[in-house]
């Protein structure tokens, strides 16, 4: 195939994944923005209204960039998980892997596709955040590359998530287990410098409060964590995850029986 042909496979994928999850916003789209709301009412409102200031910030100022990553976290993730199970579930991944088509593209198109809604959902959960408090953005470099580089990490861990996963109820592990407990502990809601020395120590093992305090930074210019750090964290995730995931397609781990 020529890159042409390369093009053509990228884009209908990419099509098909967008198609999907417009298709049925009702359940994609819709819920995270409810859900970001609740979080606005209850931890900014109310909770916020009683604690003040967070390093220099109202506490709805300071957590809005964590509840939007929060969002962007979960929507890139669950996306790809729930895709591309469903075309395991469904069998017809195989298609794709017996095609013509470089594993590479179909990973680009599934991840692309994960980006797409998780970048929908924070632009949606952005939006509703102006209602509850002005956001200021201190620099829009650093916003725009930070959420999109975890955009495509959560992506990735998506995929690796679903081609490991034998049943739906495995696609679910990771996103109750490990993925919430790490956004809750990962400084969304406060910030690690009222945490003990040891506990902020403990923290910064926690690859999502770097994630969480590159955007704090890029929306109000402050961060418990130092920013180039972030960044190398970050892509070092997406090599590791990236190379990983393009290994098991290659080997058809999960897929070829």
């Amino acid at each position: 195939m020529n890159i042409k042909n390369y093009s053509i496979a990228f884009n209908t994928i990419v099509i098909k994944e967008v198609t999907r999850f417009m298709r049925i916003w009702v359940q994609t789209l819709l819920p995270p923005a409810i859900s970001m709301t609740l979080y606005f009412i209850i931890f900014g409102n109310l909770i916020g209204a009683r604690i003040g200031k967070m390093n220099d910030f109202n506490y709805m100022e300071f957590i809005a960039p964590g509840i939007v990553m929060m969002a962007i976290i979960n929507n890139s993730y669950g996306n790809v998980v729930s895709s591309f199970f469903g075309a395991k579930y469904q069998r017809h991944i195989e298609e794709m892997l017996v095609a013509p088509i470089p594993n590479y593209i179909i990973l680009a198109g599934y991840i692309t596709g994960g980006v797409t809604r998780g970048l929908a959902v924070g632009v949606i959960v952005t939006v509703i955040a102006l209602f509850f408090t002005e956001l200021h953005v201190y620099n829009y470099l650093i916003v725009f590359t930070v959420v999109l580089l975890t955009a495509i990490l959560f992506s990735l861990g998506g995929l690796v998530n679903a081609i490991f996963a034998k049943k739906f109820d495995d696609i679910a592990i990771v996103p109750t287990f490990v993925l919430t407990p790490l956004i809750y502990l990962g400084g969304v809601f406060y910030s690690i410098d009222m945490l003990p020395a040891f506990w902020q120590t403990v923290s910064k093992l926690n690859p999502i409060l770097y994630m969480v305090n590159a955007f704090r930074y890029g929306i109000l210019g402050v961060s418990d964590i130092d920013i180039t750090h972030a960044f190398g964290i970050i892509l070092i995730f997406i090599a590791i995850l990236f190379s990983y995931s393009l290994y098991l397609l290659n080997k058809g781990t999960g897929i070829k029986t």
